[in-house]
């Protein structure tokens, strides 16, 4: 490394935030990335450690110490090129990525992590800024036609790495506009969706189509899933068409929570309120769930839960409240035992910095209504003995609810897409197919993979990216007979 000694001598430098008085009144990105000296200072605490456990630490194999060194020295286009080697969306990853990546940082063991995703994110946005990020079309067609169902992150990572193949790709999605979970389940204060469009462009200049509102499959998704769809395709079509066909669509169906009072008007998956007010943001209609002056509870300790929080309080929220089951993380792993691995411990989000009460350990046992409508919940604290869950005696109490909101995690793909290939599920739902050796990704139905979510459950957005890359290579390899393509 360019400074052996960087992290004897320089401290572990975050990001800067926006005020939170000022951004909980927009929607707007309120995380600005490095300069040019905190990032090479940063860089420079990479210790030239000999194993990089970070490279296996992050799904998508980032060359991580490389990239830490030439933003040391200066090389910011090099390392971008490095960067966008194992990484199509660093846009998305150096904003979003939870960063398994600095977990496993050899500097973690027994001091801050070198600040790994806050680089990331400088890169890319230099890379943005000086116009570094071109198309890259493929030199020569190979005639094979492939269809990428699903625009999140998995299909769109299979479409660009497939269409720099020579294959002609089209991706379809049933909602009116590209993106996936990417654009209508992440807040705009997370993630701003021009990075999509921005990616879109490059995507559309390399020669993937994209056809919207369209969804594939017979039956057409049940509640709490959204769908925009005005066509419908059926698979057989889709597979007379197409060379190959990817399943990359997300693990939409949201985990219910069937108590008394479910029904309650006031009662709402997260998503109900989600993708509604990125639709409004992006100039659609009026999102139709408000928080404004309400008591908000959120059901659900993940990252889904933690973008309730943030809406809530952009909506004006009387009060908000976090609940999970689990008992409550240590505020510090004990990184001897956890390290490289990601540690079990108590983490908090931007959104909660804004405004929000949390609790854990707490079950609901009734939504309680009057004349319909939401007015309490009622709670019990629980406690975990032997691998169960047991109500602790006496410890029932209501908590005061406008509005709840259960984001309690999702369950699996969408069994109607599944079933309509006929593609053989695993015990929890997603599509069957194994990433080892020959066939890699492929279901059992002819010409058919599946990548991401659709295959491995609900996971980080760069395990899907990963996936999507993979699953590029395998289907490469089935058309081609060979793949130059990386894994």
């Amino acid at each position: 490394m360019g400074k052996p000694t960087g992290f004897m001598e320089f401290q572990r430098v975050s990001e800067g935030y926006a005020p939170v008085e000022q951004r909980v009144k927009t929607y707007h990105e309120f995380v600005a990335h490095l300069t040019d000296a905190e990032a090479k200072q940063q860089g420079a605490r990479c210790m030239d450690c000999g194993i990089p456990f970070c490279n296996n630490g992050c799904p998508v194999n980032n060359i991580i110490p490389d990239w830490n060194d030439l933003v040391y020295r200066g090389n910011w286009r090099e390392a971008l090129e490095v960067l966008h080697s194992t990484n199509n969306f660093p846009e998305v990853t150096g904003r979003i990525c939870p960063a398994p990546c600095e977990a496993a940082c050899t500097l973690n063991i027994n001091n801050d992590a070198v600040g790994i995703k806050s680089i990331e994110h400088a890169i890319i946005d230099k890379g943005g800024e000086n116009g570094w990020v071109v198309p890259q079309p493929a030199k020569k067609k190979t005639g094979k036609k492939v269809a990428v169902v699903g625009s999140g992150p998995a299909g769109l990572a299979a479409a660009q790495q497939l269409a720099r193949a020579g294959h002609a790709v089209t991706v379809f999605e049933k909602n009116s506009r590209i993106g996936g979970l990417l654009r209508y389940g992440i807040p705009d204060f997370k993630l701003d969706k021009r990075l999509i469009d921005w990616r879109m462009a490059q995507l559309a200049a390399e020669g993937v189509k994209f056809q919207t509102n369209t969804f594939i499959g017979t039956d057409a998704p049940g509640k709490g899933i959204a769908n925009d769809a005005t066509k419908t395709i059926s698979p057989k079509q889709l597979q007379k068409e197409f060379d190959a066909v990817i399943l990359a669509g997300g693990s939409e169906q949201p985990r219910d929570l069937p108590v008394p009072g479910r029904g309650l008007q006031g009662v709402h998956y997260a998503m109900e309120i989600l993708v509604p007010q990125n639709k409004e943001y992006a100039g659609g209609p009026k999102n139709n769930i408000s928080a404004s002056g309400k008591h908000v509870v959120v059901i659900g300790g993940g990252d889904t839960g933690s973008d309730c929080v943030g809406t809530s309080n952009r909506h004006g929220a009387a009060s908000v409240t976090q609940i999970e089951v689990m008992p409550r993380a240590p505020d510090q792993e004990n990184k001897p035992m956890t390290w490289p691995n990601w540690p079990l411990k108590l983490r908090s989000s931007s959104s909660h910095e804004e405004g929000c009460e949390r609790d854990w350990a707490i079950s609901t046992k009734e939504f309680i209504g009057e004349n319909g409508v939401l007015k309490a919940i009622k709670a019990v604290r629980v406690e975990f003995k032997d691998g169960k869950m047991l109500e602790v005696p006496g410890s029932e109490f209501e908590l005061k609810a406008d509005l709840v909101l259960l984001a309690m995690g999702f369950t699996n793909p969408l069994a109607q897409v599944l079933d309509a290939f006929g593609v053989e599920k695993d015990a929890r739902g997603n599509a069957k197919a194994s990433t080892d050796g020959a066939g890699c990704y492929q279901t059992n139905v002819k010409k058919v993979f599946a990548a991401g979510d659709m295959r491995r459950g609900q996971s980080l957005v760069v395990w899907a990216i990963r996936e999507g890359r993979q699953a590029a290579r395998a289907v490469d390899e089935f058309l081609m007979g060979s793949s130059v393509l990386p894994r």
